[in-house]
């Protein structure tokens, strides 16, 4: 049997599993999707992340090729991530997860409407 990255190239879902591996790629590429975003502007609309993180992070899916960083020629030097094209054909796969998360924390809120209501239905004689 081969190995699971062995797959890397050959099969979509551990393809996009090995691209998507990083806990916060999903929210970067979300934070992309819309605007072309500097480092600093990043970081700011991801509080929890730490820098260094969000460069090991960045520096992956510009490795695969979804990301793209540009430099300016300046000092100080200013950098600027967007998506590439591949990166932006994942714009249709965040709508599809927003969608399902949407419905996901409704099924939450019913669910613990449903537990609230079992806690204080009086007992039965």
């Amino acid at each position: 049997m081969e190995e699971k990255y062995d797959l890397f190239g050959k099969c979509p879902f551990i393809t996009a599993q090995k691209i998507l591996a990083g806990k916060w790629t999903v929210v970067i590429l979300h934070n992309l999707s819309s605007s072309t975003l500097r480092f600093g502007e990043l970081q700011r609309s991801l509080p929890n992340l730490t820098q260094s993180t969000l460069t090991k992070q960045l520096r992956s899916l510009e490795e695969y090729g979804v990301v793209k960083r540009y430099v300016f020629a300046q000092v100080p030097p200013k950098v600027e991530y967007s998506l590439t094209d591949i990166g932006k054909e994942f714009k249709a796969v965040l709508d599809s997860i927003s969608l399902w998360g949407e419905k996901y924390i409704q099924h939450i809120k019913v669910s613990e409407d449903k537990a609230h209501e079992i806690l204080i239905v009086p007992k039965q004689k």
